[in-house]
């Protein structure tokens, strides 16, 4: 069990992002947090990894303070040193059972090629072989289907899934809802820096409606006040 409790971050005083959170998460499931832009899930997840002190609150595995050599982490914007190949990259990180070629057959990246010449989705792939590589028990993936084809993406739902039966704990974030819900055991839903409320698999329809209910009654005014001035 991943245990927040009482969690609180500010990067500016009397302006918390993250607000007293408190949440449990059962492992060797996928759980995904779900927020609109500014509700702190990069926040909360850079907290998790370590890159972020809290000013306030706890966050333990099984009674114990997070770990962060059995943490890998995933962020959205991946940094690569300059004039290094993929396989010089995935070299980095120590991992003898992993076997690069046959990983590297669900994703064709020219290994061999520096990485300054790779696209957006082939430096977004690299980074997450690099993530495989590390096999660590609790994964922690921002945004990790930005840039990536269809056949990709299906690709990494369906290596999640079997890293979940393998007793992983992954958590994930993404803007895309439908990747979520075809993938995750629970939605978490963060607003103004606290879990508003969490969902399982039966849930996941009611949690859609309220999600979208939400975002279509903030803007509707506006977008026909817009549409009727320009027409």
């Amino acid at each position: 069990m991943i245990t927040i409790s009482n969690l609180t971050i500010s990067y500016k005083k009397d302006q918390d992002v993250i607000n007293s959170l408190n949440l449990s998460l059962d492992t060797s499931l996928i759980h995904g947090i779900v927020g609109l832009n500014g509700a702190g899930k990069t926040t909360l997840l850079n907290s998790l990894y370590g890159l972020k002190k809290p000013n306030e609150g706890i966050i333990q595995v099984d009674n114990k303070k997070i770990n962060k050599k059995e943490v890998s982490y995933l962020v959205t914007e991946n940094f690569f040193y300059s004039n290094i190949t993929g396989r010089e990259y995935l070299s980095l990180f120590k991992n003898k059972a992993f076997e690069t070629e046959k990983w590297n057959k669900l994703f064709s990246l020219p290994l061999d090629s520096v990485v300054d010449g790779y696209s957006t989705g082939m430096k977004k792939k690299l980074a997450l072989l690099g993530i495989l590589k590390q096999d660590k028990p609790l994964m922690i993936l921002d945004e990790p289907f930005n840039g990536l084809d269809i056949e990709t993406c299906r690709i990494i739902r369906m290596v999640l899934l079997r890293l979940k039966e393998k007793n992983k704990t992954i958590i994930i974030t993404s803007h895309i809802i439908e990747t979520l819900t075809n993938l995750c055991d629970y939605i978490h839903y963060l607003d103004k820096g606290k879990i508003k409320y969490s969902k399982d698999k039966e849930g996941f329809s009611e949690f859609e409606r309220e999600v979208f209910e939400k975002i279509e009654h903030e803007n509707i005014e506006l977008i026909n006040e817009l549409i009727e001035y320009s027409t």
